[in-house]
């Protein structure tokens, strides 16, 4: 019993997903008390009166006494968790007491970070992601909502099932000669050849990397490109894992587990007779590979090219087919994404920048995506400048500032004049900005003319009306498709994708089976066990580089892993997600050291930092978070980079690092334990290379709350 709604200040709906127990509950509740014959309502409609008066009394609450209830609990259990944004209402359900406040709060703020990848500054005005989240069109409403259901889908399965995403820290392949291997492919043949291109299109692509289910094999960022966030990267992979999910549950079916299953007879034909081009070590190598190609493809089905027979009844086949033409086309991908990103420059921070992203499948699995620098991109660098400047106007004059607004002269008249040019310049291309140009000529005769209001309250409004005509001229830009001379939005040419595609191909042929079996046993527990008897599980954060390290926790029922399969698997599962949880409880309550104790099992939680030289720095009591203040992470809300900030005050300049470690143990804990022990297993992957953990004694409670 699950559902996330968005909905507008008059109780529109904006977006909704339910799981099938909700979809039934609610077709059950006002089916029934329609008449016989009568249709029933539209499941919109039955939504939209079930949720009517929560969404008006929380308006009402917000209008009368400027606050409202974030959460509460029903007769029946069912736990509703609200959040305002804007005008824009988010409400999250659950009756199967699945998920506490804590989860619906997190994917609250997952959709709200979703949302903005996908349409940028537009969610900065009210009325325009409203228009973007229900367009009028119904069929392209549809399309729209089954697109961020399967992603808030999508989500839910990989913090479910995935150590990246419990943690929300990215994973790479452990692997280093082969990922130092090919980040010089990317670099050095990839990238730059794309670059060099006539068939770009004026796209220069900035990022490559190429992922392995949701592991990242290697990662190239070119000379001028900004900093890819881990909150952005993470958002990025769940878009991925969306457009090409990972079967966990097919691939890792044993070949005896085939062979038990109750499929109708398969008979397979003999393999053609070689040609002379054939030798006799290629007919012994796909012979020998038959076997293991057939567990990477579809269930009971063979390579391509290899016919298989099956004795099917003639009506199951004809249904089957039927079904076939009504599942939705694989997606293309050659048509990019429209995604919006943080870029940090020079000149400063600016969130929200248009980025094309191209996905393009190596294999079932195994991902290149590339992210490309658009052509008008400054344009929205532009935008969010002028955005910034009227919110900090419109801020001092809500608070009664007018003074200070009026000896801000200097800056407000140099912001009319790059405003004047900036609307100057883009009169010369098809945007539309005529609507921009009468308000800003409004604005400025109140502003700046002697007789005019001048800087007061009665400015406020049209700050308001400045910044979201600035946002439609963004969402021209960038939002809406075939704005640019009326054709086909500008990307990287089919052909130059294709040779991309090649080029990785050939470079990855002879690792492909071996990444998708490292993908699921990226590091074992092998080379910990005989120094740390008892030790059960761990997961080591970089919170600085926002990636981690931890053993495989395969739990599939097939599947053999270190902690046996099944129950056990599953057993050792929940603890890892209950002990993440509560830290993450008593992190908000400002403690940086946790050990608790459930039967023979001990868990403990670390958060420290240190220079850069990997000398631990003392420890500082933690900021206590208030309890309705976003959930920690960094997929949602990056709270390790405030973390950061607020630690590196007292370190001004030397450059401070965030470190955790989470572990289970089995038994009494040694009383000299401490993480510099895993120096030497951890410091085998490139990316931890530089780690130290001399003086770091993690039993120390010592200025822990």
């Amino acid at each position: 019993m699950k559902c996330l709604l968005i909905a507008s200040e008059s109780a529109e709906v904006l977006f909704y997903w339910t799981d099938p127990e909700f979809e039934l509950n609610i077709q059950e509740q006002y089916g029934a008390s329609q008449e016989e014959g009568e249709k029933p309502p539209a499941f919109e409609d039955s939504i939209n009166t079930l949720f009517a008066p929560i969404i008006i009394s929380c308006s009402t609450m917000v209008d009368r006494l400027g606050d409202s209830y974030t959460s509460f609990t029903t007769e029946n259990n069912h736990t509703y968790v609200l959040h305002q944004f804007e005008e824009c209402l988010y409400i999250a359900v659950n009756g199967d007491r699945e998920e506490d406040e804590e989860d619906l709060k997190r994917k609250i703020y997952v959709m709200k970070k979703m949302i903005e990848v996908l349409f940028g500054m537009v969610t900065l005005s009210s009325t325009l992601i409203r228009k973007e989240l229900r367009p009028q069109d119904t069929e392209q409403r549809t399309n729209l909502w089954k697109y961020l259901q399967s992603l808030l889908e999508t989500y839910s399965r990989l913090r479910e099932q995935d150590q990246s995403f419990l943690v929300e820290a990215v994973e790479r392949l452990i692997h280093p000669t082969l990922c130092e291997q090919c980040i010089e492919f990317l670099e050095r043949r990839l990238v730059q050849q794309i670059n060099s291109s006539v068939e770009r299109a004026g796209e220069e692509v900035l990022h490559a990397f190429i992922l392995v289910h949701t592991k990242l094999l290697a990662f190239y960022s070119s000379r001028n490109a900004s900093t890819l966030t881990s909150s952005d990267l993470l958002a990025l992979i769940v878009m991925v894992q969306n457009m090409y999910p990972s079967n966990i549950d097919l691939e890792d079916t044993a070949p005896e587990d085939v062979e038990n299953t109750s499929a109708p007879d398969i008979f397979y034909t003999p393999e053609p007779s070689p040609t002379n081009r054939d030798s006799g070590t290629d007919r012994d190598s796909v012979n020998s590979g038959r076997h293991e190609e057939s567990r990477h493809e579809e269930s009971c089905h063979v390579g391509s090219g290899t016919p298989v027979f099956e004795f099917l009844d003639p009506d199951i086949q004809m249904a089957e087919d039927s079904l076939r033409t009504l599942e939705a086309p694989p997606p293309d991908p050659s048509n990019p994404s429209r995604v919006f990103l943080e870029v940090t420059l020079k000149e400063g921070c600016y969130p929200m920048m248009p980025h094309s992203m191209y996905c393009l499948p190596l294999w079932p699995g195994i991902t290149l995506v590339l992210l490309t620098k658009i052509p008008n991109s400054n344009l929205a660098m532009s935008v969010y400048v002028f955005l910034e400047a009227f919110a900090k106007l419109e801020k001092r004059l809500s608070e009664g500032l007018e003074g200070s607004a009026a000896r801000g002269q200097t800056s407000i008249q140099d912001l009319r004049n790059k405003l004047d040019k900036f609307i100057r310049a883009l009169g010369t291309s098809d945007i539309q900005t005529s609507q921009l140009q009468s308000v800003w000529t409004e604005f400025k005769s109140r502003a700046f003319t002697r007789g005019g209001p001048g800087f007061s309250r009665d400015l406020v409004p049209w700050c308001r009306t400045m910044k979201s005509q600035l946002c439609g001229v963004y969402r021209q830009c960038f939002i809406t498709e075939n704005t640019v001379g009326g054709g086909s939005p500008q990307r990287l040419s089919p052909s130059l994708q294709d040779r991309a595609l090649t080029m990785v191909q050939e470079k990855l042929m002879d690792w492909k089976d071996f990444l998708l079996v490292k993908s699921k046993r990226n590091i074992t527990m092998v080379s910990y066990l005989e120094e740390f008897p008892g030790l059960i599980h761990f997961i080591y954060v970089d919170r600085t580089a926002g990636q981690m390290i931890a053993p495989s926790l395969n739990i599939t029922d097939r599947a053999t892993s270190e902690l046996g399969k099944g129950p056990l698997a599953h057993f050792i599962k929940g603890k890892v997600w209950g002990l993440v949880n509560t830290s993450r409880i008593y992190l908000q309550k400002g403690y940086s050291t946790v050990t608790l104790r459930d039967g023979d099992y001990f868990f403990c939680y670390f958060l420290w930092f240190e220079n850069e030289t990997g000398y631990k720095l003392e420890v500082k009591d933690l900021p206590i978070l208030p309890n309705d203040s976003a959930p920690i992470g960094m997929l949602a809300w990056d709270y390790y980079r405030k973390l950061l900030r607020y630690y590196s005050k007292s370190h001004q300049g030397e450059v401070v690092k965030c470190y955790e470690l989470l572990t289970v143990h089995l038994g009494v804990i040694p009383t000299d334990w401490s993480p510099e022990l895993f120096t030497g297993p951890i410091e085998e992957e490139s990316w931890l290379s530089s780690r130290s953990y001399r003086n770091m004694e993690l039993t120390s409670t010592s200025g822990t709350r």
